[in-house]
């Protein structure tokens, strides 16, 4: 290995690595909900499955649609701006982001049965709404004291490699031809590889108990840059029909439907040096997700004192059954200075040997949904609600298309993940005839645990090691609504606050990337009762 000589000796990381193409943090990504839809329903912080009576809660409590006496229609519309500050042991910085977003359109149409059967209306609903928006820019960096990604790529070759030679023909291939370990031909994970074939992995010798032996071996840190832009979001369909029995009991059933587009692009950037040795390497990655799903949602109200306006509402939602694609693709830079006076620069990417993009298709199954709701009207004027909400993360599963599940991924999902408890609690009051004033509160607790990291296979094909645990989420809404004769108009604030630790890569000593995430939502809705 002429220019393969690389760092004397350092320290192989001492974490485990397991297979994984798809992850648990794709899983929750795709399975995590946001609070969207109407203006009244947002500005009271979703609180609405038990008062019902707005097109958003077929999406929460599906008999809440049963509560309609008329037929209605409405449009939502908005501006996001999202902002996320990073601190990395000290380096700080900052990136925003604000779009314009088409948020909910729907209709509720609604069939009087009669005034004294038992049965007194059959309604039919229909609303679109954005159940995620992916749109952010995010940034971080700063000084990694000898903590390496090209460590992590290390250890990854080394577990799939069956002896250092082999080293050898992947850094040769295309030589003089392929060889019997050409990468194409022997299941490697991708990022090993471009890491061998650009020098940021190299070979070291170590002692032991038993004697000296040689091992891959990676860099050390010296500082880091991360870069990513987020895309997309995940569209809901919801069909819903509904009922109401004498006024007391209200039934109801949605069929979602829904489609993802996702897209992430990233760089990643590292100084690295060993004694007389030093350079640079740049990584850069782009990653889709398309699919469609479906699930079904069941919701009934009961209101148990004939006279009193308060009722208590119960809903499940099955898990989403979602059919996905994912299609990425990444390229490593390394631009190296020997001590030597020699130097080495080199571009590797897996379209080199695998002839382009790589694409996986599989299942997501995500959590089912319970919610427990309450509502009630003080003085004719006061609107309160309250509901609960828990999600069976660690019950989510991953599949291959096949219908085998993903066994490996399945278990980090169970170990890593913890259920998600949301609470909701929203208020309305009519300061004139035709006014009103709104507000309400979210709170949804963190899904990852603490101790949660992104374990990738030794023949992976993903190349994107980086990762963020969440913390739990605050939500805080105003709003104000007009209602005349027949339109209606709603206007809607919502202020969103969590914190989150980022991890550029795995590592037993990296410090977390302390990150602080919020997002401004302005939301209007125009509508038609009739």
């Amino acid at each position: 290995m002429s220019k393969y000589k690389m760092i004397a000796a350092a320290v192989l990381a001492g974490y485990g690595l397991t297979a994984m193409s798809q992850t648990q943090y794709d899983a929750v990504t795709y399975s995590s909900k946001e609070l969207n839809g109407t203006a009244r329903f947002v500005g009271m912080g979703g609180a609405m499955s038990a008062l019902g009576a707005d097109i958003s809660v077929m999406g929460t409590n599906p008999a809440g649609v049963g509560l309609f006496r008329g037929h209605d229609i409405a449009a939502s519309f908005g501006f996001n701006s999202s902002q996320a500050e990073s601190d990395f042991s000290g380096t700080k910085m900052t990136d925003k982001r604000i779009r314009a977003s088409f948020d909910q359109i729907g209709f509720v149409l609604s069939n009087k049965i009669g005034n004294r059967t038992t049965l007194r209306y059959i309604n039919f609903g229909f609303n679109y709404h954005k159940s995620r928006n992916f749109n952010r820019v995010f940034q971080a960096g700063g000084m990694l004291n000898g903590d390496s990604q090209t460590q992590q790529m290390a250890n990854m070759i080394w577990g799939a490699v069956n002896n250092i030679s082999e080293l050898d023909d992947i850094y040769n291939y295309n030589s003089g031809g392929p060889g019997p370990y050409s990468p194409n031909q022997v299941n490697y994970p991708y990022l090993g590889v471009m890491g061998v074939r650009t020098e940021l992995v190299g070979v070291g010798s170590f002692q032991d108990e038993q004697g000296t032996y040689e091992a891959p071996i990676g860099w050390y840190g010296d500082a880091n840059g991360y870069r990513s832009q987020e895309e997309g979001g995940i569209n809901a369909y919801d069909f819903n029909i509904s009922a109401n029995v004498e006024d007391r009991i209200y039934l109801g059933l949605t069929v979602g439907v829904y489609d993802i587009n996702y897209r992430r692009s990233t760089y990643y950037t590292e100084d690295i040096y060993d004694g007389d040795n030093s350079g640079y390497y740049e990584l850069r990655n782009s990653f889709r997700t398309d699919g469609t799903g479906v699930d079904l949602k069941f919701g009934a109200i009961f209101r148990p004192v004939a006279d009193s306006p308060f009722r208590f509402g119960i809903a499940v939602h099955t898990p989403v059954w979602y059919a996905l694609t994912d299609t990425y693709s990444s390229e490593v830079y390394s631009n190296l200075l020997y001590g030597d006076g020699t130097s080495f620069e080199g571009t590797e990417s897996p379209a080199n040997y695998v002839g382009g993009e790589t694409v996986r298709e599989y299942n997501l199954t995500t959590p089912w949904r319970f919610n427990l709701s309450m509502g009630t009207v003080l003085g004719g004027i006061m609107a309160i609600g309250a509901e609960y909400e828990y999600a069976t993360y660690p019950t989510t599963e991953l599949s291959y298309t096949d219908g085998y599940k993903m066994e490996n991924q399945n278990a980090y999902i169970d170990e890593d993940l913890k259920g998600e408890h949301t609470v909701r609690l929203g208020v309305e009051t009519r300061i004139t005839p035709s006014f009103s004033l709104r507000a309400g509160y979210n709170y949804s607790s963190a899904v990852f645990k603490e101790t949660a990291y992104k374990a990738l296979e030794y023949n992976d094909m993903r190349t994107d090691v980086e990762y963020t645990n969440n913390f739990g989420r605050h939500t805080a809404t105003v709003g104000l609504g007009y209602a005349g004769k027949m339109f209606y108009a709603d206007l809607a604030y919502k202020y969103d606050a969590y914190k989150s630790d980022f991890y550029a890569f795995s590592s037993e000593t990296l410090s977390a990337t302390k990150v602080n995430n919020n997002r401004h939502q302005l939301l209007f809705t125009l509508g038609v009762h009739f």
